[in-house]
């Protein structure tokens, strides 16, 4: 114990003499301190070296982590911060809020008639479709509500760059006259989600009892059928 304390004291009193040095440097004259910088220096590293071989190792990585800070340390230290969000999050990393998304919606003609959606990452957004199925609905009404289907999907699904992914909406699967007229269609990522999309259709939609498939890379996947 005595032993560790006296090599304590003694890397704080080399500290201290180092730190003597280098004020007294500083007081001296411009011309002088021109002359005396390079020597005292040399002097307070000697000083310091002359101490444990562990004070050396430290003044080493003290001296490479400083310069690792001032040559941009910054975008190592974000890097470090997703890797160890990504991690608590199970590898999965920031689920998709329906405002992390840019959707587009068009007519097709496949199953007596459906709407494609797809969605994209905004610019600079990386995030996951960890829901499956989105929640979409036409008006506010529960009569409104699309029902999933269960087809396709991959749970989640990485969404960044020009990575899309497609949902399949149809929005009548009966066979009567009934149904309401809708222009437009609300949907987001979950059905909590505070922030819905409402999409402009390209047609006017006969809504009766519509469905929904779930998220898929694969567009085929998401034709909307009743089986």
């Amino acid at each position: 114990m005595r032993s560790r304390l006296a090599a304590r004291s003694a890397r704080l009193v080399l500290a201290a003499a180092a730190v003597t040095a280098l004020a007294a440097t500083t007081a001296c004259d411009n011309d002088d301190a021109a002359d005396a910088g390079s020597s005292a220096a040399p002097s307070a590293v000697a000083s310091a070296g002359s101490g444990s071989s562990s004070s050396d190792s430290t003044s080493t990585s003290g001296s490479s982590t400083g310069g690792s800070n001032s040559s941009g340390s910054n975008s190592s230290g974000s890097t470090d911060k997703t890797d160890s969000d990504d991690g608590k999050k199970g590898g999965y990393g920031q689920s998709c809020g329906t405002n992390d998304l840019d959707f587009t919606v068009t007519s097709e003609s496949q199953a007596g008639g459906y709407y494609l959606v797809t969605a994209k990452a905004k610019s600079g957004i990386t995030c996951y479709l960890d829901v499956n199925t989105p929640s979409v609905s036409f008006g506010s009404g529960a009569d409104g509500v699309a029902s999933p289907v269960g087809q396709g999907g991959e749970d989640p699904i990485k969404l960044t760059g020009s990575a899309i992914a497609y949902t399949g909406i149809s929005p009548k699967t009966t066979n009567s006259d009934d149904g309401k007229e809708f222009e437009n269609v609300i949907i987001a990522t979950t059905d909590d989600d505070p922030n819905p999309a409402e999409l402009k259709l390209p047609d006017t939609a006969n809504v009766d009892k519509p469905i929904v498939t779930n998220w898929s890379t694969n567009r085929a996947e998401t034709v909307p059928v009743i089986v």
